[in-house]
């Protein structure tokens, strides 16, 4: 069993009793960036891939990360010693570097400090019902931050905006939300990315969105086995020629997508547990992962 443990700066404790200080600014700003990555035989998935990511959106809020990536990853191997992974018992990790302590004051001083926060726990469960039926899905009224508000491509511990449309799409009875842009096209799901098959050809929206890894490694996956997936703007109006969804994360995968509601209250319906090319996406990814794992042995966290 896999405890859930927090390493705060090199405080290691259960994550329940881990504190940090009120006047970080990670805690009154949401001024921090974050990755998550899951361990498969407690080998973390695209780990070289997750910290460029750290590193880009450290660089695109002029965050000086004080942490080198080895320290990084030493902090990161402690704490999942004492959470008790394994490689029988695959984790959820998630580091989130905060601009630390300084005054209470929109502009960070240059000269602060980093602070690391580093959580690791069991895997999500989720339902089984999102893999045999698939998710429902709805288009909330909020719509996705414009990249020349906040760009979507800074993983930041500021998530308010997919928390209000996560939040309306689950009171109208949704488990989750597909959020438009200002213009009326898809941009992603609360915290994953959506792809459909549209006339046949398989699409993902190209911008507005969090440069998912899941995705970009679905994208390799599916060009090494041959088959073409296309990073494009996917406008509200085409959905009504989609036949097939489904979404990707982390710790997700591949998950089907049963149902899509849109803002006048149509639904979309898509076959139960994924359609042909859904299914087939999951397993050329499933065997794309098994061969990533073999071959990054070294990358292990215990």
């Amino acid at each position: 069993m896999i405890m859930p443990t927090a390493n705060v700066d090199g405080d290691i404790s259960e994550a329940a009793k881990a504190s940090i200080p009120v006047l970080d600014r990670g805690f009154l700003y949401g001024d921090s960036v974050y990755e998550v990555f899951r361990t498969y035989r407690s080998v973390p998935l695209f780990l070289g891939d997750h910290f460029e990511r750290l590193e880009n959106s450290a660089k695109l809020i002029q965050m000086q990360i004080s942490q080198t990536r080895q320290q990084l990853l030493e902090e990161i191997r402690r704490t999942a010693k004492v959470a008790g992974v394994s490689t029988d018992l695959d984790a959820y990790v998630r580091y989130q570097i905060t601009r630390g302590v300084g005054a209470v004051d929109l502009y960070p001083d240059p000269s602060l400090k980093t602070r690391y926060v580093i959580i690791v726990k069991a895997l999500p469960s989720w339902n089984p019902v999102f893999y045999e039926r698939g998710v429902n899905m709805a288009i909330p009224n909020v719509r996705r931050n414009p990249v020349n508000a906040l760009n979507p491509n800074i993983k930041g511990g500021n998530y308010l905006n997919n928390i209000m449309g996560l939040t309306e799409a689950k009171e109208a009875g949704a488990d989750d939300c597909v959020m438009l842009n200002r213009d009326g096209f898809v941009t992603e799901a609360a915290n994953s990315n959506v792809w459909f098959l549209i006339r046949g050809r398989l699409v993902t929206p190209g911008s507005g969105n969090l440069k998912g890894l899941t995705k970009k490694h679905v994208h390799c996956a599916l060009n090494a086995a041959g088959l073409q997936s296309f990073e494009e703007d996917v406008h509200v109006n085409e959905l009504l020629d989609a036949t097939e969804c489904f979404i990707t994360s982390a710790t997700r995968e591949v998950m089907p997508v049963a149902s899509l509601t849109l803002l006048d209250g149509g639904q979309l319906k898509f076959p139960v547990g994924g359609g042909e090319m859904t299914r087939r996406t999951r397993e050329i990814f499933s065997d794309y992962v098994e061969k990533y794992i073999s071959e990054h042995p070294d990358d292990a966290i215990v």
